[in-house]
């Protein structure tokens, strides 16, 4: 390899020499940028995070979006122009690759029509802030929480820990469960044998202690809504709730309920229906076979 740098001469040298240089410095911006860019994504999220308010939480995740999406943008435009200055330097003419590049680009352009579609879709999803990371959202048919918005794919995670992988270009409705409130509806059966009135308003004293609570109190944005009868079913009566809280307890405060109110049934003596199994017997001599 030295014979083969000192038979080409000083020029080879020189270019090898520039092209290291040229390498360096632009991993060196890179490394430099994404350190930054890290930096001012965690005080950026920590001071909206930091906000007693539904919008700074949804701040601080659009940002986190952003930034995942940003950095990958980032990264590709780092490699082109890189390769493009590495052929510069090299002295090859790049006239002609950006020419067959132009034809190669039309011919994938034809072939490859969902890639682009998806990534389309990705820059609409991104540019409209339909949903953001952290998110919980049902799309193409699948829902979980979204873990990361890609150009081409939205990864999501089920409750399950299953994690799926959907192409942008496969949205087509996006139902978003956490964008600046969600609202959690709760249905309690109670038999018909059970007093309407009396299960309704055990419902709305045990709902006004929840949300007055000191522990729960700030996971709701509103006031509870109490429906009333919902339906007549099968085996009970249905009885509708509606709460509204913030993202985060969308889940919890629905649990947290749910027992509440099961213990203050039972203390009530409001009966919750079940499956109960009931046998008729007909009275009468049994003959034994011959």
């Amino acid at each position: 390899m030295n014979l083969l740098l000192a038979a080409s001469g000083p020029p080879l040298q020189e270019g090898l020499a520039q092209t290291g240089v040229a390498l360096a410095a632009t991993l060196l911006v890179w490394v430099v940028l994404d350190q930054v860019g890290r930096r001012l994504l965690t005080r950026a999220v920590e001071r909206h995070s930091r906000r007693d308010d539904v919008h700074g939480a949804e701040r601080a995740q659009r940002i986190r979006t952003l930034w995942s999406v940003g950095r990958a943008v980032i990264a590709i435009v780092l490699a082109v122009v890189f390769l493009l200055l590495a052929l510069g330097i090299w002295g090859i003419p790049i006239t002609p690759f950006l020419a067959v590049g132009s034809v190669v680009g039309v011919a994938i352009g034809f072939g490859a029509q969902d890639l682009v579609k998806d990534v389309i879709a990705g820059m609409f999803i991104i540019a409209e802030d339909q949903y953001g990371i952290d998110d919980v959202v049902e799309v193409a048919g699948v829902s979980g929480r979204v873990e990361q918005i890609r150009l081409r794919t939205t990864v999501l995670r089920d409750l399950g820990g299953g994690v799926h992988h959907v192409p942008n270009g496969q949205i087509t409705v996006a139902s978003n469960f956490t964008q600046e409130f969600s609202q959690v509806v709760i249905d309690v059966d109670i038999a018909y044998e059970a007093d309407v009135d009396h299960a309704i308003a055990v419902m709305q004293d045990e709902v006004a202690a929840f949300t007055s609570d000191a522990e729960w109190s700030r996971a709701f944005l509103g006031p509870p809504e109490m429906l009333g009868v919902e339906a007549l079913g099968d085996s009970g009566v249905t009885l509708r709730l509606v709460l509204t809280v913030r993202p985060a307890y969308r889940l919890t405060a629905r649990r947290e309920f749910l027992r509440l109110v099961k213990n203050r049934f039972d203390a009530e003596g409001v009966e919750i229906p079940y499956q109960k199994l009931t046998v008729l017997r007909q009275e009468g001599s049994v003959t034994e076979p011959e």
